[in-house]
């Protein structure tokens, strides 16, 4: 791969990812609205300048929160899709509704081509590059992008194409929400029963009740937490809603909204 490599949303996921690209020999920067002086010693990788951002751009990659600010990078605010030229690549790894993903092929022009690459495996998995990226595009274009990929990740599944790899996204995370639900009443149970966490964790690693949160548990940055609209847990809430979104025609949503239901009340576990 040749040119420069943009990725915008350098938060917890954003950051560690960025690094790992660097680190490959990538010739990648950074964006975040946040200023620049905030990443201290990281700071000569990021920019707070779209301008300065777009310039040379080639292949971005966009790792914010949610569709208002996918919109933001790609049409409002930062509107790289017109800042930025040399533009021919834009990856989204963020977690969105997969009908969103979709109409972005009528929005964006037509010189650029779109892939979709959301992650799975938290901070932890992005930190030790082990990343698993579920992938719709072009088979041309997913065999291009591989290095890039390979250097953030371990894990790459090519389910179709530009979309797939976002509808798979949200199944899978809805389940993961599910387990997570499940896994934090299961612990607070336990403490009401004396069952100490730690033999019930290694239980639960070895059963029938293994769940890629219960098997993490001290390792999930957010796996303690409360529920809260700007963390991961919150994000959570959002995933499922854009599961939701994608659901079949006359599917049973009943058990998704109550899962939504237990995470908006899960309190900090200490």
């Amino acid at each position: 791969m040749t040119g420069k490599i943009g990725l915008a949303g350098v938060g917890r996921m954003g950051r560690p990812m960025l690094m790992a690209l660097r680190e490959a020999g990538f010739e990648a920067q950074g964006f975040d609205i946040k200023p620049r002086d905030s990443y201290q010693d990281f700071a000569h990788a990021v920019t707070d300048d779209p301008a300065e951002f777009a310039d040379g751009l080639t292949t971005l990659l966009t790792v914010v929160r949610d569709i208002p600010q996918t919109e933001d990078v790609l049409f409002g605010a930062q509107n790289l899709l017109d800042r930025a030229p040399a533009l021919k690549t834009v990856i989204i790894c963020s977690t969105l509704s997969p009908r969103y993903a979709l109409a972005l092929k009528d929005r964006v022009p037509s010189r650029i081509r779109l892939v979709d690459a959301p992650m799975s495996g938290a901070v932890v998995a992005a930190q030790r590059k082990q990343l698993s990226f579920m992938l719709g595009g072009s088979i041309g274009d997913l065999d291009n992008l591989h290095p890039l990929f390979n250097a953030m990740g371990t894990h790459f599944h090519r389910m179709g194409p530009f979309g797939a790899g976002m509808s798979a996204k949200v199944l899978n995370n809805l389940l993961a929400a599910s387990s997570t639900a499940m896994t934090r009443m299961v612990l607070d149970w336990a403490d009401a029963a004396g069952i100490p966490e730690k033999q019930l964790l290694e239980l639960i690693k070895t059963s029938s009740g293994q769940n890629w949160l219960a098997s993490g548990f001290n390792d999930i940055e957010f796996a303690r937490d409360g529920y809260g609209d700007d963390n991961s847990i919150g994000i959570l809430v959002k995933d499922v809603e854009s599961a939701l979104d994608a659901a079949p025609a006359g599917a049973d949503t009943a058990l998704p909204r109550a899962v939504q239901d237990v995470i908006r009340n899960l309190r900090p576990r200490l």
